[in-house]
């Protein structure tokens, strides 16, 4: 798993990932995310602008997280101002399946339905 650091903010928990996200990776970050988005209404935040690298993996890695979240009646919410972060999520048609913001302040103060595809604040 890239090294990461996890807390809690409220009811929310906050993944923010370092480093690369891909093939290496995956396993060990998506058992981490299956385990954070295993209850029933969870509720995370996962904070990307540390992240130096993703690929397909990762990105397989995030779908699964937000399918899993959306199945529990949860939310998830990516941080990123990574454009090409953004391009890849254009170029796969993802676009609009994540709630995306550009600032952490940003997805932790946002409340209501998620605003897929669009980012708060910027």
């Amino acid at each position: 798993m890239p090294s990461h650091t996890e807390r809690t903010v409220g009811d929310t928990t906050v993944l923010e990932l370092h480093g690369e996200i891909d093939i290496r990776t995956e396993p060990a970050l998506s058992a981490r995310l299956d385990a954070l988005t295993a209850a029933p209404g969870a509720d995370l935040v996962v904070d990307l602008r540390p992240m130096s690298f993703i690929d397909c993996a990762g990105l397989r890695v995030l779908c699964r997280a937000r399918n899993r979240v959306e199945a529990r009646q949860g939310r998830l919410r990516l941080v990123t101002d990574s454009a090409g972060f953004r391009r890849m999520l254009r170029h796969t048609n993802l676009t609009d399946a994540f709630e995306l913001h550009a600032r952490l302040t940003d997805a932790l103060g946002c409340a209501g339905p998620a605003m897929s595809g669009r980012s708060a604040g910027s």
